[in-house]
């Protein structure tokens, strides 16, 4: 079997850069696309003017503005960011047929046994970011390895405009030193319980072992220790299944359990239209929805989330054209009552959603309990 030839691009600072691309005022100046910050709105991308100053995605923009007064703040165009999204897609389905995208900027593509540019896949990787600028206009980083896990640490490297390769010859001395952060999956607290075992860098997970990991940090043990030798046997997936769809708004104020309730049959209506446009595309015939929830972030930032399992069919009696299951409503609506009986505190956010299974795993889950 062939190594694996992984290339992940990442376009940078993709909203931005199409915003200063389209507006010549924008270059050279700290800026944001997100919401307003009267509005309690977010960053969703920045420039890298702007993320000298500590600023990042998923900061509030209040935030944003304290560390940087200046920061030009406009809102998101996503139709533009959607358009040249489909573009670069273009350029890299030229390459090969299994490409993964992971957002509107990113993606993973195999190019294992591809014949382009001699079958060298830096040559692609240097032929695709010269594409998408003399198509775009903006400039991509990318990352070329022998598997997913790398590839994306690769791309990463060199940014902004850079490409970084990891042969399978340079990996061992690369991925010793490299910090326990950049594993996928160690969040805030999986690195404070690892630095608090003296756990720095992936060498000094490696010389742990697997059964001290396991014992630790259960499953997620063997994925630790595969990382930190620079091991990864996922496959690029071309389609992912749907296993959810969710939706969730911060309110321009904080609103008293009552208030929630008044709003809730919106999120309803918006949840079931976002059903049923997915539904008209996917035709979804042995799938169910599986759980329902709801999630709120209070005042203080504290979160709470309650789920109800049950089996709401897409192809049954119960499920009207046009219209969410009466049971499902009711679900909704009880999993809200019970959440703002949990605490007086005022609402900040409030989020619905449900989860997706298949028909034969339903099934056989009920055969199960009875």
């Amino acid at each position: 079997m062939p190594q694996k030839k992984i290339i992940h691009v990442d376009m940078d600072c993709f909203y931005a850069a199409v915003e200063m691309r389209d507006n010549p005022n924008l270059r050279g100046i700290p800026l944001a696309v997100g919401g307003s910050a009267e509005k309690r709105g977010v960053v969703a991308t920045c420039n890298y003017e702007a993320r000298k100053f500590g600023i990042h995605s998923a900061m509030s923009s209040a935030k944003a503005l304290k560390l940087c007064p200046h920061l030009k703040i406009i809102p998101g165009r996503m139709k533009s960011y959607m358009k040249e999204s489909y573009k670069i897609r273009e350029i890299f389905f030229e390459y090969t047929p299994l490409v993964e995208p992971l957002s509107l900027d990113e993606a993973y593509l195999d190019v294992t046994g591809v014949d382009k540019c001699g079958g060298v896949a830096t040559l692609m990787a240097e032929e695709i970011r010269s594409k998408i600028l003399e198509k775009t206009g903006l400039t991509a980083s990318a990352g070329v390895a022998p598997n997913k896990f790398l590839a994306k640490i690769a791309s990463d490297w060199k940014k902004p405009n850079g490409l970084f390769i990891l042969t399978p010859k340079v990996v061992p001395q690369f991925i010793g030193p490299l910090p326990i952060q950049k594993i996928p999956g160690v969040g805030r607290v999986t690195e404070k319980k690892l630095k608090d075992m003296g756990i720095y860098y992936c060498r000094d997970i490696q010389e742990k072992g697997l059964n001290f990991l396991e014992e630790h940090f259960g499953k997620f043990g063997k994925t630790l220790m595969e990382r930190s030798f620079g091991r990864d046997d996922r496959s690029v997936i071309t389609d992912y299944p749907r296993k959810s769809l969710s939706l969730e708004r911060t309110f321009n104020q904080d609103l008293q359990g009552v208030e929630c309730l008044e709003k809730f049959e919106q999120f309803i209506f918006d949840l079931r239209e976002r059903l049923f446009g997915w539904k008209k595309k996917k035709d979804p015939k042995n799938l169910y929805i599986s759980k329902a929830y709801v999630k709120l972030k209070y005042e203080d930032f504290q979160k709470t989330t309650l789920e109800k399992t049950n089996t709401y069919p897409f192809y049954e009696p119960l499920w009207i054209e046009g219209e969410l299951p009466i049971d499902l409503k009711n679900h909704l609506f009880e999993l809200l009552k019970m959440s703002l009986e949990k605490s007086s505190k005022k609402i900040r956010l409030m989020g619905i959603g449900v989860r997706f299974g298949e028909k034969e795993v339903l099934r056989s889950e009920q055969l199960r309990l009875l």
